[in-house]
């Protein structure tokens, strides 16, 4: 059933071309693949040469946040978990995105665009574990 007050088609594709026109863009100008985990985790290895387009991306993200709010864009954010589930999970998160050698947005838009046959595996295995886990919490744990 689709939940036609949530339901946003034409923003969701917009962002799509934008992400799409984005990364494409870092892999023709500067060589670089758009996946956050490897931009932040650059960050956290500082090299003088590699920093600024860094620092640059993760603060767009930023203010590209702050000047939709501005423009009276909808930001509305709804976590329903506890902190302690939260840090959970993004250190889990954290933990395969280092084994994966990538997040979502790596393999899921970067290498999947190059034909990177690692990355196809990975998505189709984040979404596979996503299937799966919405499964068992819906229908076998009832949450």
């Amino acid at each position: 059933m689709i939940d036609l007050d949530h339901f946003t088609p034409i923003a969701s594709l917009s962002g799509g071309l934008l992400i799409g026109a984005a990364a494409a863009a870092m892999v023709l100008l500067l060589g670089r693949i758009a996946g956050i985990s490897g931009i932040v985790g650059g960050l956290l290895r500082w090299t003088t040469r590699d920093g600024a387009w860094r620092v640059a991306f993760v603060a767009g993200l930023v203010v590209a946040a702050v000047i939709a709010r501005a423009a009276g864009a909808p930001v509305a954010i709804s976590v329903d978990a506890s902190w302690p589930a939260v840090i959970a999970a993004g250190f889990l998160v954290g933990i395969g995105t280092r084994y994966g050698s990538g997040c979502t947005s790596g393999h899921g838009v970067c290498g999947i665009s190059r034909g990177a046959t690692r990355s196809l595996i990975a998505t189709a295995t984040f979404m596979a574990a996503g299937f799966v886990t919405v499964y068992f919490m819906r229908h076998l744990l009832g949450a």
